[in-house]
């Protein structure tokens, strides 16, 4: 199985690359969020390749990052999606959007890829959601909680942080902090709480 491949990148487009590695090219199809990251040809590329056998024929997909590489073998996981619609959904999304789009259960963003339809968009959510939230709700050993599972305002709070760019990890410690120092028993409205613990982010 090639797991990567260096050599100098003989033909590129959206679609797929050829690189040469010591007088033998390669073809590997890539993604166009990878098309894009990579050198002119002629020049040196650095591949992370996933090697798709079949009785039939053997595939080559490459990826500039590891990330989108992980990103790509979880997709071909999920029932109904192929390594070419697992490809076509990495041109259509990033990977950390696909993470956050995901971990939000946003169906309509997923949508939006050519290629899904609704059931596949369901399907990811619910077969990814737990793997790709298993780093994000850990840290330093200690599990930080989605906002699904946070009740009333201390999860709108935590939602609404994750919508401005924060990483989950952040949106609840910031929530949690502020909170703690909100005097306890006091009816707590989300624009208090959100502006509390925006202040604790900025430190």
């Amino acid at each position: 199985m090639i797991a990567f491949i260096e050599g100098k990148l003989r033909f590129k487009s959206p679609e797929y690359v050829i690189v040469d590695v010591g007088g033998v090219g390669y073809q590997l199809y890539v993604s166009l969020n990878t098309f894009y990251e990579l050198p002119e040809q002629g020049e040196t590329a650095s591949l992370n390749v996933y090697t798709h056998v079949r009785e039939d024929s053997l595939e080559l997909f490459g990826f500039f990052s590891m990330e989108e590489k992980k990103i790509f073998m979880k997709l071909v996981s999920i029932n109904g999606i192929g390594p070419k619609l697992a490809l076509n959904i990495l041109s259509g999304i990033t990977p950390g959007e696909l993470e956050e789009a995901v971990y939000r259960g946003n169906v309509r963003r997923l949508r939006s890829v050519p290629g899904v339809g609704k059931k596949i968009a369901e399907r990811m959510i619910l077969e990814l959601k737990d793997k790709l939230a298993a780093g994000k709700r850990e840290k330093a050993g200690t599990r930080v909680p989605m906002p699904a599972e946070v009740d009333g305002i201390e999860g709108d709070a935590i939602s609404a942080l994750l919508s401005l760019g924060y990483k989950p990890a952040e949106a609840d410690r910031a929530v949690t902090l502020a909170l703690s120092n909100m005097e306890k028993g006091s009816d707590i409205s989300l624009q208090a709480l959100l502006k509390s613990a925006l202040k604790y982010l900025a430190k």
